[in-house]
């Protein structure tokens, strides 16, 4: 099954001091991908940086994980798949983070699974396929 990265273990393999190139190690089998709001939360960690080196080393980090994973759009297909898990989630009192809908929503309109270091909140999304991520 192919897999959508979520911005925590992409932050975590940053952390630990993993270049990009660990995507890899991930597995040879399955196809690898972020949503575009992944793309956009990562992009905001340069900006947070607590240093100047520190945003210079994690922009690097962040340019080379995008240019190495695809990445896909927030378009009406998923936007549709948003809405109606935001309201399951919802009326059914298990709600997670918007971001974190926006992710399941783009890996479900894709057939994505979503390899995350945040388990506990994508497991709540019915019919989602969640694996955590492995990389030391």
């Amino acid at each position: 099954m192919a897999l959508l990265i979520e911005s925590t273990a992409l932050i975590g393999l940053e952390r630990r001091g993993r270049g990009a190139s660990a995507f890899g190690s991930v597995t040879r089998e399955e196809d690898l991908a972020i949503a575009a709001i992944t793309a956009s939360e990562i992009l905001v960690g340069r900006y947070n940086a607590d240093s100047p080196q520190r945003r210079i080393t994690r922009e690097r980090w962040v340019e080379d994980a995008l240019g190495r994973l695809p990445l896909l759009p927030f378009e009406l297909a998923v936007a549709r798949q948003y809405a109606k898990l935001w309201a399951d989630l919802s009326a059914g009192g298990s709600m997670i983070g918007l971001h974190d809908i926006q992710v399941a929503a783009t890996a479900l309109t894709h057939g994505y699974g979503v390899l995350t270091d945040n388990v506990r909140n994508f497991e709540r999304v019915p019919g989602l396929v969640v694996r955590q991520q492995a990389w030391s």
